[in-house]
């Protein structure tokens, strides 16, 4: 009995000792190469609509706080010089794709977010050995002429649009260029959509977005939080 107390005083340092170690050994998490902790990063489920489906509610919340007030006229930007950014026309990463019924311009926030996007799609092609495609841009800020001419084409189009605040951008899921053209090496966009639909998820997941998977507009509807 006495040498089985001296073998339990001896074992309680013990354990403790190789607790401790345990618990200093998770202190380094491993990142990949967005920054992302490998042990909790989750992959996308494949579903869209159900894993990119914020209601419109939770994207114009986020858009009145973190917008700016909806302008009437587009020469109404040259009051808002402080406020809002303008995107580049043309880059690497991007193009735009049609905005006849909105201008490039964001919010900081939105606009680092929108950068964001795209660097994190060009650094996930890179990692999964797939040659470089440019994500769509095609919609971004409107003015009340901007949606009171859009009305009148689009029916589904909202009179109260997250997109009249700055904070609200549109990815086309359907369109992607190929930075150097390439028919030998060619990318389905259903394969490119899963690419970007990982990076939006990732994005979601911190808090940094609200997502809406549109299937009439064949695009992703992203507002800032």
């Amino acid at each position: 009995m006495k040498y089985f107390r001296w073998i339990l005083l001896f074992s309680i340092p013990f354990l403790i000792t190789f607790c401790g170690k345990g618990k200093a050994e998770t202190v380094e998490v491993a990142k990949d190469a967005l920054g992302i902790p490998l042990e909790r990063k989750q992959r996308f489920s494949g579903n869209y609509n159900r894993e990119f489906n914020d209601l419109q509610d939770a994207h114009l919340s986020a858009a009145i706080a973190n917008g700016i007030s909806p302008m009437s006229l587009r020469d109404d930007t040259l009051k808002l010089k402080k406020e809002l950014v303008r995107l580049p026309d043309e880059l690497e990463l991007y193009k735009m794709y049609d905005l006849t019924h909105s201008i490039p311009f964001l919010v900081p926030s939105a606009a680092q977010l929108f950068i964001d996007i795209t660097h994190n799609f060009r650094d996930s092609l890179y990692s999964k050995d797939l040659p470089l495609y440019r994500l769509y841009l095609t919609s971004v800020l409107r003015t009340d002429d901007d949606l009171s001419t859009l009305t009148k084409r689009n029916i589904n189009a909202s009179e109260n649009s997250t997109h009249r605040y700055g904070t609200t951008f549109d990815i086309s899921w359907k369109r992607f260029e190929q930075v150097i053209s390439d028919s030998t090496h060619q990318v389905p966009p259903e394969r490119l959509k899963l690419v970007l639909a990982q990076v939006l998820f990732d994005l979601k997941r911190q808090e940094r977005c609200y997502v809406k998977h549109e299937r009439k507009q064949a695009c992703f509807h992203i507002t800032v939080r």
